[in-house]
């Protein structure tokens, strides 16, 4: 992956748009390690549940879940500094099992830390049905 002063706007939106769907894949939800290396030590998420979830909780909690497929649209990526990104985009969750599907707003900053993004900060917004 490029440092973030060397790629240009279409190429940090591709390294983020990757990021941000290997992080609803069920491959990178399920395992541990691909997701702690993910997410930043500070990582925190208002989630479009309501629910708040810090490092910790989503590490313990992310790979015991129940997967839905989910899609991201719309993508927009834009740095802020040298090493922090903010990308905003929409996500639908597709039904699966009991759960129905469900669209939401995304945002998430990103930070270059050792010659790769984690993930900082994430929020997810419902979107009216």
């Amino acid at each position: 992956m490029k440092a973030p002063a060397q790629a240009d706007a279409t190429d940090l939106a591709a390294q983020l748009q990757a990021l941000e769907a290997a992080l609803q894949s069920q491959a990178v939800r399920a395992d541990g390690a691909r997701l702690a290396a993910l997410l930043a030590d500070e990582f925190i998420e208002f989630g479009s549940s309501g629910h708040v979830w810090t490092r910790v909780a989503t590490l313990a909690d992310l790979p015991a879940e129940q997967f839905c497929p989910r899609s991201i649209y719309d993508f927009q990526a834009r740095l802020l500094a040298s090493d922090v990104a903010f990308v905003t985009y929409r996500s639908l969750r597709h039904a699966s099992g009991a759960l129905p599907p469900s669209a939401s707003l995304r945002s998430s900053l990103w930070k270059w830390r050792d010659g790769r993004w984690q993930l900082a900060f994430h929020q997810g917004t419902p979107m009216p049905g």
